[in-house]
Formats: structure tokens, C-alpha cells, sequence
């Protein structure tokens, strides 16, 4: 579904992703983990056409993906990003409305509303809410509502558990799952690398703009270089 080749971004002078090639296949949830500062976000960033490659392509149903993040949106990829980013001034309704502002079927918007409402009820319950009053749990859950409401076939995610309690962190990474179960292909960045590898089909480490390992998520999780510099005791 998504292929990444040969992909090189700097910032300035600095090499932020050197050389990265991943592959997403449809249905799958593909979890990239690393450390902070080795080039999670810049990926996302990339694929989302908010940043511009030195060099590399990146394909998305066997076609060169535009470099214009609106047009991202409209070939079916959405992009949850990190630090949520709903619009504060805002009710829960107008932000999800807002994550369909290039569609025009009518009834299939209103059927993907009814389906998030189904995913996260707590928005139901607060529909009429400003966003910004909201914990930080309830954005994130609005922010993954809002990225669906663009009907995207491939959804990325980024960091979705910053900032979050333990308890709802694994009520986001079971919703991970539900949405999956939607027949959702999913690419998620995320530090929490126990969560990340236990939802994942397939898994890639970045280290310093490198990816030094790819594979299996539960091989990856077992690796004993992984358990010592990304697992430790978190869960």
C-alpha cells in the first residue's frame, strides 16, 4: 500500500532521515519505535507532504504520492499528529466535521460520525463540548475521531500515548485495535515501544535518521538489544 525508498530530509545541515525505506501492506498496523530526535516524526512529516525529500520516493497504491498535505488527505491517508492539535475554540462536533472538510457525500459523513461516536463514546457524551475544556485523554480520542471523519485508508499516528495515565493509554491502544478491526491499515510512531510492538503487525527501529532493524513485532519485542534500550520494565 505505502512504499518508502531511499528517503533522505535535512534540516539545514543536519541528515534527519538517511536513506529510510519501509513498506506498509494493506490491513496491517506497522509501529515505527526509536528514541527522541531519531526521525519519527520527520517520516510522518514526509509522508504527509509537510516536508520535502533531498532524495527517495515515497508510493502509495503504486503511484508517487503528492507532496501537498491536503492532497495526502484526498488520495486516503490521514495523519493524527503528535500533541493532538484539535482546535480548542471549538466544539467535539465542528472538530470532527472539520476532518471531513473535503468530502461532500453527505450521508457517508454522517455514518463515519455514528461510527466514531461507536469508538469513543465519551465524545458522543460531550458532542457539544468545547475541545479545549477536554482532558488530555478526550483530545486524543477527538483528534483519532477527527482523522477518521476523513474516511482515510491508511491512518498514521503519531505519539498517540504522550502525555496520557497509564489507564488511558491502553483504552487509546484498544481503540488502535477496534479501528484496525475497521479494516483500517495504520502506521503508528510511538515511544512507548511495549504498546507500539504489542498492537503491531510489523515493526522498524530508527536510530539517528537509520533504520537498524525491521521485522515481525513480537520478534522485534523479544530481540534482547530492543528489550535493553526501548522495552526496560514500561508496559
Amino acid at each position: 500500500m505505502l512504499n518508502i525508498s531511499d528517503l533522505n530530509i535535512y534540516y539545514g545541515g543536519i541528515h534527519a532521515l538517511k536513506g529510510v525505506s519501509i513498506d506498509v501492506n494493506e490491513g496491517e498496523i506497522v509501529s515505527i519505535i526509536g528514541s527522541n530526535g531519531a526521525g519519527k516524526s520527520t517520516l510522518l512529516n514526509a509522508i504527509s507532504g509537510f516536508m520535502k525529500p533531498k532524495q527517495g520516493t515515497i508510493t502509495y497504491k503504486g503511484k508517487n504520492l503528492p507532496s501537498v498535505p491536503h492532497k495526502v488527505v484526498k488520495a486516503g491517508i490521514s495523519h493524527i499528529p503528535e500533541g493532538r492539535l484539535v482546535f480548542v475554540n471549538l466544539s467535539v462536533r465542528d472538530n470532527l466535521m472539520l476532518g471531513a472538510f473535503l468530502r461532500k457525500d453527505k450521508k457517508g459523513i454522517a455514518e463515519d460520525m455514528e461510527k466514531v461516536f461507536a469508538l469513543f463514546p465519551r465524545l458522543k457524551e460531550r458532542e457539544k463540548q468545547i475541545a479545549g475544556t477536554m482532558s488530555g485523554g478526550e483530545q486524543q480520542m477527538l483528534a483519532m475521531g477527527r482523522g477518521l471523519m476523513s474516511a482515510p485508508k491508511l491512518i498514521m499516528l503519531d505519539e498517540p500515548s504522550l502525555g496520557l495515565a497509564p489507564i488511558i493509554v491502553k483504552t487509546i491502544f484498544d481503540i488502535i485495535l477496534d479501528i484496525k478491526k475497521l479494516g483500517k491499515t495504520m502506521l503508528l510512531v510511538e515511544q512507548n515501544a511495549y504498546k507500539a510492538l504489542s498492537v503491531a503487525d510489523r515493526a522498524y527501529v530508527l536510530e539517528q535518521g537509520n533504520i537498524i532493524m525491521q521485522g515481525d513485532a513480537k520478534e522485534i519485542r523479544a530481540n534482547e538489544k530492543v528489550k535493553e534500550a526501548y522495552l526496560g520494565t514500561a508496559k
